[in-house]
């Protein structure tokens, strides 16, 4: 079982988590499985993508232990179960809502959204292991820096609109990861191009990389 403590170390270890939506669960699934060929360890299936349970499931027998399957959007408690039993070891969470409360409950690691310094103080007390600062776009690195001012020890991973050049000015504010979706799938998870998917991966890889020594 992944503990609160094993999951925050890989966030920073790896510093990207990989955030795969689609409307197409096989493209979804080739696009899991080309992440983690690449060295991508921090893979999340949102549960709006038809079939999120089979993709994670048979993601998970495939890969292994090369990467660490999480389910991400999770909203209900029925959400935060059906992400269990399908096998996902990490869960994502938009807001602190009832999948957040019942994630906690299951005892898995939870990367819980919030914007604001309550929401954060909050998600943290209530059980997160991290804090998804969400939408990161309206603020920017500017915002977590300031975030960080009164609360310099929260583990935040900002998500949304976070592109390579973005990413190097997160780390540089204090991030201990960064969560990409489209700025690092593009069109693979509905069936576009895997080898260019796999050029981004290695982009990120090493933006990711390189901060961790910012």
């Amino acid at each position: 079982m992944l503990t609160q403590t094993d999951f925050t170390r890989e966030l920073r270890r790896d510093r990207l988590v990989a955030i795969v939506r689609g409307s197409d669960p096989k493209a979804a699934l080739a696009s899991v499985l080309a992440l983690a060929q690449e060295g991508v360890r921090l893979i999340e299936i949102s549960l709006t993508t038809p079939g999120a349970e089979a993709v994670i499931t048979q993601a998970v027998e495939e890969i292994g232990s090369d990467a660490v399957i999480g389910a991400g959007t999770v909203v209900t408690e029925q959400d935060a179960l059906r992400a269990r039993d399908a096998g996902a070891r990490w869960m994502v969470t938009p807001a602190l809502d009832k999948g957040f409360e019942h994630a906690v409950a299951l005892g898995v690691p939870v990367l819980a959204g919030a914007l604001t310094p309550t929401e954060a103080v909050a998600a943290m007390r209530s059980g997160a292991a991290a804090v998804k600062l969400f939408p990161a776009s309206i603020g920017g690195p500017a915002y977590l820096r300031a975030l960080r001012d009164p609360l310099p020890d929260m583990p935040f991973v900002p998500v949304g609109g976070v592109d390579a050049e973005a990413a190097r000015d997160y780390f540089a504010a204090g991030a201990v990861a960064v969560g990409v979706g489209s700025p690092l799938l593009g069109d693979a998870a509905q069936g576009g191009d895997l080898a260019q998917l796999r050029v981004r991966a290695r982009e990120f890889l090493t933006v990711c990389a390189a901060g961790a020594d910012a």
